[in-house]
């Protein structure tokens, strides 16, 4: 038996994981533990579609991780399942994730997506938009339904299209047979603030807030979790609760709380350890935080992979060059940033506005940005020394050169 057999027989016979998918974002629990409150607000708002009425549209706002997709899916699912007792056929459930497959860039493809969960069908580009609009009210209103559509990020397609979201929430002033409510889910408390007054009252009609979990809250959700997904006695005591510990002190998420439980059992898996230990949840803390780092990064604006890339080339130089601190300053970057949108024939930003970026960069930890008060020609300016883990820095830049076409 080779080494890879050795590895695969190990896995298949000596496997921690009873059920690994309880731990996966994926999996939606029968009872989500600790939004009650939240689960039966949101319910009393949408029960009158199970009576053909139109129901308010609702926000809801909480930091990732806090429950809000998980809540709303399964009362989806309650709600379809009822309607299907009742004999009710009128009610449709659609969610769309405005993040992911770049589904919030433009009102075609949302519209196309929204059509497609809705059992249509549109080319992925190709058409006007104003086709695809009317494909999908005809679609929507070939009878009398109520359709429930959750948008999840919906920040995302506000930002871009908030003209176009406006009037979808004010749609069904065309419909002579269907009605449409909007679900909105955005992980940013302050999101609406600056939203325009007119989209704040027609899609915020309702809104309920999910607070982070605690300590306590969570530990409960990975126990019960835990007890499901892994084989008897293979954590060792006090694992859970400092794994709880740990993320009720960051954020209170527990999606990520889960992952850290899943990931330590990967990682003891991979040590052929007959048990998940505090080490374990050590490493895999290490480990998601690299992961996290390359989400974050591929899910930023091009301008800020732009500004990102800049600054990692301007490192690369000056680390190659005799001598080269690898560090840089603002205006270098600037300069850096104003060539790549030549080559690129893209507009730029202005400098207070790379400046900014260049603030998210430093609170994201993806750079270390010191201000200082003179350094020769750039005036008032910072120091900035990129802080991008050494194993990740050539994922980073074949990501960023793949999405920036480089």
């Amino acid at each position: 038996m080779d080494n890879v057999d050795k590895i695969f027989e190990s896995v298949i016979s000596k496997s921690l994981f009873k059920n690994k998918g309880v731990l996966q974002s994926k999996y939606t629990p029968n009872d989500i533990l600790h939004r009650e409150d939240q689960i039966t607000s949101i319910a009393s708002i949408l029960a009158p579609a199970l009576r053909g009425e139109r129901v308010s549209n609702l926000f809801l706002y909480g930091n990732t991780g806090t429950g809000k997709t998980l809540s709303i899916m399964h009362l989806g699912e309650k709600l379809l399942n009822k309607s299907r007792e009742t004999g009710e056929e009128g009610l449709k459930f659609v969610y769309v994730n405005c993040k992911l497959g770049k589904t919030a860039e433009t009102e075609y493809r949302i519209l196309a997506t929204l059509i497609k969960e809705l059992g249509g069908n549109v080319p992925s580009t190709g058409l006007p938009t104003s086709d695809v609009y009317s494909r999908f009210v005809e679609l929507i209103d070939n009878k009398k339904q109520i359709i429930l559509v959750v948008l999840d990020e919906i920040d995302q397609a506000i930002d871009k299209m908030s003209n176009f979201i406006y009037s979808l929430t004010r749609l069904n002033a065309q419909l002579r047979n269907a009605q449409l409510s909007f679900i909105g889910i955005s992980n940013n408390l302050t999101f609406m603030d600056n939203v325009d007054p007119r989209i704040k009252s027609s899609l915020a009609e309702e809104e309920v807030v999910f607070h982070p979990y605690n300590a306590l809250q969570l530990q409960d959700i990975l126990k019960k979790r835990a007890d499901e997904a892994f084989r008897d006695g293979v954590l060792e005591e006090g694992v859970v609760a400092k794994c709880a510990a740990y993320v009720a002190r960051e954020n209170g998420d527990a999606r990520r709380a889960l992952d850290l439980l899943r990931v330590a059992g990967e990682i003891a898996e991979r040590e052929s350890s007959k048990n998940i230990s505090f080490k374990h949840i050590d490493d895999a803390k290490d480990k998601i935080e690299r992961d996290k780092m390359l989400d974050i990064i591929e899910g930023e604006p091009k301008q800020f992979q732009a500004v990102l890339y800049s600054i990692m080339r301007l490192d690369e130089n000056k680390k190659n060059a005799k001598n080269g601190e690898g560090c840089m300053y603002t205006g270098e970057v600037y300069n850096a940033y104003e060539d790549i949108c030549r080559n690129l024939k893209t507009e730029k930003l202005t400098q207070r506005r790379v400046s900014d970026i260049l603030g998210e960069f430093d609170m994201l930890g993806i750079i270390n940005a010191r201000e200082i008060i003179s350094k020769g020609r750039y005036g008032r300016t910072r120091e900035i020394r990129l802080m991008l883990p050494a194993n990740i820095l050539g994922k980073v830049k074949e990501m960023l050169e793949k999405s920036l076409e480089i």
